[in-house]
C-alpha cells in the first residue's frame, strides 16, 4: 500500500514507508525516503533518513529547525548519543553534526518550526509526561505541548479500536504492530497525515501497536520561511 498526495495538505495521506526507494542525500551512505517535501535540498520536509554504519553528515544549523525521533539503531551528534525511542526537537539556529557509528534509522520533520518555537528539549526513552488513557489505549505519554501542537507516543491494545480527535490536523507514524485506518493495513513506518476535522479511527491488530503522534497543523500558518534561492 502507498497512497499518496502528500504536497496536499488538504487531503488524507497513508504511506508505507517501506516500499518506498532510498534517495542518496548530499552526504555519503545517508538515504532519504522522502514523506512530504516543498522545496529542494533546503525544503520544509518530511523523511525517514538511514544512516549506514560509520557515516556523517557535515555540521550543519537548523535555520528552520528539526524534530527528530529515533526509529532504529543509535543516531549520534557530538552532544551524545540517542537511542531507538529518543525524540528531540532542535530549534531554529541550533546546530550539530549527525553520525551513526553502527547505523541508523530516524524520522525526521525539517523547516517545520513556526515563528517563536525556540525549546530544545531530549526525551530519551521513559521520558515524557504520562497522560490519561483514552479508549483502547494502554498507555500514553506526551513528549512535547506548547499549547500549538503537541507531540505523543501511544500504545494501544491488541484488536482495539481507538478513536482520535483532529481539531487542529493530525500526524502519526505506527511504531510497532500493524493497524487498519480508513481500510487501509498500516505497519512499522507507515506515515499518515489527516487535515483538521477528520478524525482517525484505528482498528489495531493481533499484537499492541506503538504510535507516535502530533496534533498540529500540517504547516503552520506562521511557518519559518525558507531562504530565496539564488
Amino acid at each position: 500500500m502507498v497512497r499518496k498526495a502528500c504536497d496536499d495538505l488538504a487531503r488524507p495521506v497513508f504511506v508505507d514507508t517501506t516500499k518506498l526507494e532510498w534517495v542518496p542525500s548530499p552526504a555519503a551512505g545517508v538515504e532519504r525516503r522522502m514523506l512530504f517535501r516543498v522545496g529542494d535540498e533546503v525544503a520544509h520536509a518530511t523523511s525517514i533518513v538511514r544512516y549506514a554504519p560509520e557515516s556523517a553528515f557535515p555540521r550543519h544549523v537548523h535555520g528552520g529547525g528539526g524534530e527528530i525521533l529515533v526509529l532504529e539503531g543509535t543516531f549520534q551528534d557530538e552532544h551524545g548519543d540517542y537511542p531507538a525511542g529518543t525524540y528531540f526537537r532542535n530549534p531554529p539556529g541550533t546546530s550539530h553534526v549527525p553520525a551513526a557509528k553502527d547505523g541508523c534509522t530516524i524520522f525526521v520533520r525539517l523547516w517545520q518550526f513556526r515563528e517563536g518555537d525556540d525549546m530544545q528539549i531530549v526525551r530519551r526513552p521513559g521520558d515524557g509526561e504520562r497522560d490519561g488513557q483514552r479508549l483502547g489505549a494502554s498507555q500514553a505519554v506526551i513528549l512535547f505541548d506548547d499549547g500549538h501542537e503537541e507531540v505523543r507516543i501511544e500504545t494501544w491494545q491488541p484488536g482495539a479500536t481507538a478513536s482520535i480527535g483532529n481539531e487542529r490536523g493530525l500526524e502519526f507514524l505506527v511504531l510497532a504492530g500493524t493497524a487498519t485506518i480508513d481500510g487501509e493495513t498500516l505497519g512499522p513506518q507507515s506515515w499518515g497525515r489527516l487535515p483538521a476535522g477528520v478524525n482517525l479511527t484505528a482498528k489495531v491488530g493481533p499484537e499492541e501497536v506503538r504510535v507516535w503522534l502530533k496534533h498540529a497543523p500540517p504547516l503552520h500558518p506562521d511557518v519559518l520561511e525558507m531562504p530565496a534561492r539564488r
